[in-house]
């Protein structure tokens, strides 16, 4: 945990009880395994379907509990009867497909998780997305065997030479490309290929690598956080919330305390960020703001910069990091430091930051500006721990690759994959402490209170 230095850190306690650290540890170990999908027919990404199938078939990796099911979504699909369970693990749907359509549903969604596992453990969500073969349209070819060996070979030097973290795991890369040879060797289609490559790939257990082939994204990891937030309720917390747009939101409390929201920052367009920024020109001078970050996984660090600038007075070194390349001697770019500089509006006043387990990439960065800003303070749980700054590379027509590109490290020089950040002051809840309140949304304001 950095030192804090923001003018609302209290002292951190010494000591924990025994028998606490001892119950939540015992909790980690017997919480049961979210189920997976371990496959699907159709599945995610695959083209040329038989319109003459009657089925769809999703089988899990564990045993199911079969009193309910959320299917989501099931655009140009016709469920035509009640879906049965096969046996504990294998859900049948009954379907009509039409000709020429395209094909979108998932397993489970954020509104509806009813796909459970026999011991009750929501199932992770699983988007499945595939074409349905024109009407009279005769089968794809099989795909050709060299194209396939082509293939496997740009991906083995493109781990080899472009894998920023290849080693971080100490995965023993030949072993594995030498499991998935047959497999890769019998795939039929790109779509088969596509997600062998990306069961492949998923030793890794790194976010920022995945595949793309046409407008379909294939994953190879989906991390699992519990959020420190509850998005529902936070417009009955915040007084005078004002949605802008999918990223920014707003409010004030009756003591003058702001409030700005910033869920993401992967933004379309750069206008969207500019509620934000007026709402801190508006609040400049306020006796806090309350800075939410807590639902943001990302996007753009450079529009990052633009609201960690406003709380900076000169420009401020805050992460660092070095560029894969095996043109280079130790096959690294030298060490660069990346630098937040100064923006408008200049925000004067004391800032709690609220941070949680769904922030990583750029979010991570932005967290680590805003911990060399004088009068902020990070509240809330720790971070992820991932950023990849990840690259495209061509494994086939329409089949790309993405691959985390560099090595980010702390002000120290300590690598941040896998090393989450740590709030000034840890707000610990459950998941059944949001469902009524927001301990660290009500932390971060008693800490601004204290303050004045």
């Amino acid at each position: 945990m950095r030192a804090c230095r923001g003018s609302l850190c209290p002292e951190v306690p010494r000591v924990l009880a025994s028998g606490l650290v001892m119950l939540l540890l015992f909790s980690q170990v017997v919480l049961a395994a979210p189920p997976r999908v371990m496959k699907a027919a159709p599945d995610n990404g695959d083209r040329d379907i038989d319109p003459a199938l009657k089925q769809l078939r999703i089988e899990f990796d564990q045993d199911m509990n079969p009193g309910g099911m959320s299917i989501c979504g099931a655009q140009g699909l016709d469920i035509t009867g009640k879906p049965r369970w096969a046996n504990k693990r294998t859900l049948i749907v009954p379907v009509k497909l039409k000709p020429g359509q395209k094909v979108e549903l998932s397993v489970n969604c954020p509104s509806a998780q009813n796909f459970k596992s026999a011991a009750g453990e929501s199932a992770e969500i699983y988007p499945i997305t595939f074409e349905v073969r024109k009407a009279g349209a005769k089968p794809a070819p099989p795909l050709p065997a060299d194209e396939k060996r082509e293939a496997v070979s740009r991906l083995r030097k493109a781990i080899d030479e472009r894998y920023s973290y290849r080693d971080r795991l100490s995965i023993d890369w030949d072993a594995r490309f030498d499991e998935f040879a047959p497999k890769l060797a019998a795939a039929k289609n790109w779509s088969e290929f596509a997600r062998t490559t990306a069961e492949l790939l998923s030793a890794a257990e790194d976010p920022h690598i995945w595949l793309t082939l046409g407008d379909q994204t294939i994953g190879t990891h989906q991390r699992q956080v519990e959020p420190n937030f509850n998005a529902r309720l936070l417009p009955k917390l915040v007084p005078g919330w004002k949605l802008h747009n999918r990223a920014v939101a707003t409010g004030r409390f009756e003591d003058g305390i702001g409030y700005v929201l910033i869920a993401t920052w992967s933004i379309q367009d750069e206008a969207d960020l500019q509620p934000a920024i007026d709402a801190l020109r508006e609040f400049a001078d306020a006796p806090g703001i309350v800075l939410d970050v807590r639902a943001n996984g990302g996007g753009s660090e450079l529009l990052a910069r633009k609201i960690a600038g406003c709380f900076l007075e000169k420009p401020t070194p805050y992460a660092r990091n070095v560029i894969r390349d095996p043109a280079l001697p130790g096959g690294f770019s030298k060490v660069f430091d990346r630098v937040v500089e100064p923006c408008e509006p200049a925000v004067k006043a004391p800032v709690a930051v609220l941070m949680g387990p769904k922030n990583m990439s750029s979010c991570e960065s932005f967290l680590m500006m805003m911990a060399e800003a004088p009068r902020a303070t990070l509240v809330g749980g720790p971070s992820y721990g991932s950023s990849g700054n990840p690259k495209p590379h061509e494994l086939a027509e329409g089949l790309m690759v993405f691959l985390p590109s560099w090595k980010d490290m702390q002000l120290d020089g300590s690598l941040h994959e896998g090393n989450p950040l740590n709030p000034d002051v840890e707000v610990q809840a459950s998941p059944a402490d949001f469902a009524s309140g927001d301990p660290v949304l009500e932390r971060a304001l008693e800490l601004l209170r204290s303050a004045k």
